[in-house]
């Protein structure tokens, strides 16, 4: 069984399909009918599964809501599995339960094995299960880019390799670029902030603050200031206290309370409560003589000295003018200090940086030249392979003529640092490396190799697209591919061609192809029919699966428009044997 086979998908309330159940073959399934917009709700089932983007227009007028839900085998251990589970999602007899709901208001949800996930895991699930063409991928095969990254997928190993290390080199590059432009371009703006910060180091270092000394310089010349009116303060406090020295018969406080103490003394002894109030008055009597010792004390050591004053309004001045420039007050000023030190240091090994940063970034070039030069090796090993191999293919799809061929090559760069060396010249180069990748057709002898978007018809076009995914499907399989009428274009033996084909894919991958094509559709191993109704109000479309008789009839159709004629039905037959012969 191949795992990550896409087992079955209902559709409710899509488009034009009301409720229909659309089960797939694990080897390979063809969607016919006569109504194109039934086919792409198919296809666009497939995508809505994928992660593909909602729109309410998608939901049946008249519905609430459309769902699509699929079930795909899956191997417990693959990434696609790891990845599910890590989003919470369950596996049901090893098999994945996707859903997808989409609201006539245009909301969305989606659900992985039981669990509500954003929408972008079934992107990230599309991934690792199904590779999806259609005809905008036939457009997309046209560029360049699009060309190498299938010359790299072919390449495998001998490339991704070296793309690994490139890819890290290049992302160092990068930063270390954008880090020298950032120090060059602003050297001026950088130099003036390391001129901005050394003034002010310097001249916060003339000052020598000390941490804390704006507010003992106020509190000092607050006292300075003040000091008669504190004098003379303190000394009448003292009189009134402790007495004047030359008034013997003055009353003052400590002549008081000594009196009080006196008369309580003599009678304490009657009555503990008095003698409890006698010792307070006592101590009482000592703190006024500890405070009139400390006013005498205050009185004779205050200094009213005008040239201190002075000294300390000066050095308030020079604080003053720091602290309205770096901060509001000396520890912010001294913090600021701590600061555009560190940074005046930053800013002045620029020019150490500078030298380390130029250093890295020509070892990094001389790195990604090296790097480079082995991507072109391996792509150039590889692209002969890879053409030879589609050549082969293409002589099997009615084109035994036709030669691909891969065209690598460099554009050297208008200016050394704007490239990297490769080959000994100086190149352009990119996130994947230097190498320019084109996908060249000669359709016939004679005709000179020329890029697919030019040289290729659209018939042609299919054709080669097909004979790439035949190839890659040996070397990097993909476990489904969904491809919407690849095969526009093509018809008669070429069809047939492309028919036997994706039967020969299907051996190691699902196949599900939307086809206009009995010859395409000959060789399915699944053929499925979809199907319109209409009950004169409203048309409805549904799918049915072909087998026998009703395969043949569905042929003859196709082949001739005409589901009854002998001669498609004999045809439509003889397809199908064919078909049965040529798998």
């Amino acid at each position: 069984m191949v795992v990550g086979v896409l087992e079955e998908m209902r559709i409710r309330a899509l488009g034009v399909i009301d409720d229909a159940v659309v089960e797939l073959s694990p080897g390979f399934t063809a969607v016919t009918g006569e109504t194109g917009a039934g086919k792409t709700m198919v296809v666009t089932s497939l995508g809505l599964l994928l992660g593909g983007r909602a729109d309410a227009a998608l939901v049946r007028i008249g519905a609430k809501a459309a769902v699509v839900e699929g079930r795909i085998t899956v191997d417990g251990r693959s990434s696609a599995a790891v990845r599910a589970e890590e989003a919470g999602a369950e596996l049901d007899d090893g098999a994945l339960l996707i859903s997808r709901t989409i609201s006539a208001e245009g909301r969305s949800r989606a659900h992985v094995g039981g669990r509500s996930v954003p929408v972008g895991l079934l992107a990230e699930l599309a991934d690792e299960l199904v590779a999806v063409h259609g005809q905008t991928d036939q457009q997309g095969l046209l560029r360049p880019a699009r060309q190498r990254q299938a010359l790299d997928r072919y390449a495998g190993e001998a490339v991704a390799g070296p793309l690994e290390k490139y890819a890290a080199a290049y992302r160092r590059l990068r930063a270390v670029s954008a880090e020298l432009d950032e120090l060059t371009t602003r050297a001026r703006e950088r130099a003036q902030e390391a001129d901005l910060l050394r003034f002010g180091l310097e001249e916060i270092a003339a000052a020598e603050p000390l941490p804390g000394e704006d507010a003992e310089l106020a509190a000092e010349a607050e006292r300075l200031g003040h000091a008669e009116a504190l004098a003379s303060a303190a000394t009448a406090a003292h009189t009134a206290l402790a007495g004047h020295p030359e008034d013997p018969e003055g009353v003052d406080a400590g002549a008081l309370v000594a009196g009080a103490h006196r008369a309580l003394e003599g009678v304490r002894s009657h009555d503990p409560a008095l003698a409890a109030l006698a010792d307070r008055i006592a101590e009482v009597g000592i703190l006024l003589s500890d405070v009139a010792g400390e006013l005498a004390g205050y009185a004779d050591d205050l200094d009213a000295d005008p040239l201190r004053l002075a000294a300390v309004e000066e050095r308030r001045a020079a604080l003053s003018h720091l602290t309205r420039k770096y901060g509001e007050d000396i520890a912010d000023v001294l913090a600021w200090a701590e600061r555009s030190a560190a940074r005046l240091a930053e800013l002045d090994g620029d020019d150490d940086r500078i030298g380390e940063l130029t250093a890295e970034r020509d070892a990094l070039r001389a790195e990604l030249g090296e790097l480079a030069q082995a991507l072109t090796d391996a792509r150039t090993e590889a692209a002969a392979r890879f053409a030879d191999a589609v050549t082969a293919e293409l002589a099997s799809l009615a084109m035994p003529h036709a030669r691909v061929s891969f065209a690598i090559s460099q554009t050297e760069a208008a200016e050394e640092p704007a490239g990297i060396e490769v080959g000994g010249r100086a190149v352009q180069f990119g996130p994947h490396g230097a190498d320019e990748v084109e996908l060249l057709l000669a359709p016939h002898p004679g005709a000179p190799p020329r890029p697919i978007a030019k040289g290729a018809s659209g018939g042609e076009l299919s054709r080669v697209m097909l004979a790439v995914e035949v190839v890659f499907a040996g070397a990097d399989p993909v476990p489904t591919y969904l491809f919407d009428e690849v095969d526009q274009g093509v018809g008669g033996k070429a069809a047939v061609e492309v028919g036997r084909r994706l039967a020969k894919l299907a051996r190691t991958a699902q196949v599900v192809v939307v086809t206009h094509l009995p010859q395409v559709a000959a060789f399915a191993d699944r053929h499925l029919v979809v199907e319109k109704t209409n009950d004169g109000a409203v048309t409805r479309s549904g799918v049915k699966a072909m087998e026998g008789e009703d395969r043949v009839r569905e042929l003859s159709r196709m082949l001739a428009g005409q589901e009854d004629s002998e001669l498609a039905r004999a045809h439509a037959e003889e397809l199908l044997a064919t078909a049965r012969a040529g798998r």
